[in-house]
């Protein structure tokens, strides 16, 4: 087979992946007609109940994060300096891509040394260097924001006794950041910090939401600012939104406890053919080395490999719920 068809058999490989991504896509167009059907019924609805749901809908999808409404190159690289912010470390962008580059680099000449497959040295080097750094991103992204969560309830407990006690939700907001430690801490020293320099508390709160893009961060900014349009006790609201929090992290463990077994057996299904392969690979290299030679068993494996990783993709979709 010549470099051609191989090419050309890769190509179609990716074709098939890029249609059925297109056909899941059209799933996500339904829902947002459903979306448009449900806010229009809002609208038009005479129910009180209706209309503050309205209400609430609007004040969520205004405070959306900014970033990701931009279109072009620069909203994809201000997102990904969002994301390496995100992880409490003070990464910069430039680190990010050249840690990136390196690993690609080492990557493909590890594997072009071994193997002698340029293409399939370059490819899997492309992988590893594109995916490692992401999946750590979103190791310490995902701890960070676990971290937030747990405090951050307690942090709002606080807001209330001070509110109750007299204060001001500024100064309240000071206390917070001084008393409570991690993440919820620096993060309210950050709003604090913003509110000093001349922000008002609204902005200095969007652009924390717009940072964290934490759902419980967020609801805690739509409950400040549906209060101040509407008025009411902020005290016993902040109170109820501590005691939603809490219950929506028991149901995230009940959840997370329940679909364990579903999960460990997804893991074990999906990593066996790597494992399985790299074991031979490791004890008879003579026997599996013409994947890295052979024009026609490269496409098997890259096919095989392409439908695994579909596999492991639905498989993850069948054991993640949202709350």
């Amino acid at each position: 087979m010549s470099f051609f068809e191989t090419l050309l058999i890769t190509g179609v490989i990716f074709g098939v992946l890029l249609i059925g991504y297109l056909l899941l896509d059209g799933a996500g167009v339904g829902k947002a007609q459903k979306r448009r059907v449900q806010a229009l019924r809002y609208r038009h609805s005479e129910s009180l109940d209706a209309k503050v749901e309205s209400q609430f809908k609007r004040a969520i999808a205004a405070r959306k994060p900014k970033l990701y409404r931009k279109a072009g190159a620069g909203s994809r690289l201000e997102a990904l300096e969002g994301r390496l912010d995100r992880t409490g470390k003070g990464w910069s962008l430039s680190q990010y891509l050249y840690s990136s580059l390196g690993l690609w680099i080492a990557v493909a000449v590890i594997i072009f040394i071994q193997s002698g497959a340029l293409l399939l040295s370059l490819g899997v080097g492309l992988l590893v260097g594109a995916g490692i750094p992401h999946m750590v991103v979103g190791f310490f992204i995902k701890r960070r924001t676990n971290a937030f969560n747990a405090k951050f309830p307690d942090g709002i407990e606080l807001l209330v006794r001070g509110l109750r006690s007299g204060l001001p939700v500024t100064e309240t907001l000071g206390v917070v950041a001084q008393e409570v430690p991690g993440p919820v801490g620096e993060e309210f020293k950050g709003i604090t910090e913003r509110i000093k320099i001349g922000k008002t508390m609204e902005d200095a709160l969007q652009d924390t939401a717009d940072r964290l893009d934490i759902p419980e961060f967020n609801f805690f900014c739509i409950t400040l600012a549906i209060q101040r349009e509407t008025g009411g006790n902020l005290a016993e609201t902040l109170s109820n939104l501590a005691d939603v929090l809490r219950k929506r992290a028991q149901m995230k463990l009940k959840i997370k406890a329940m679909s364990s077994e579903s999960k460990a057996s997804a893991y074990i299904v999906g990593s066996l053919p790597f494992i399985v392969f790299a074991m031979i690979f490791w004890i008879n290299p003579e026997y599996i080395g013409g994947f890295f030679t052979d024009d026609r068993l490269i496409v098997a494996g890259l096919g095989g490999f392409t439908w695994m990783g579909i596999g492991a993709f639905v498989m993850a979709k069948m054991v993640s719920f949202e709350i």
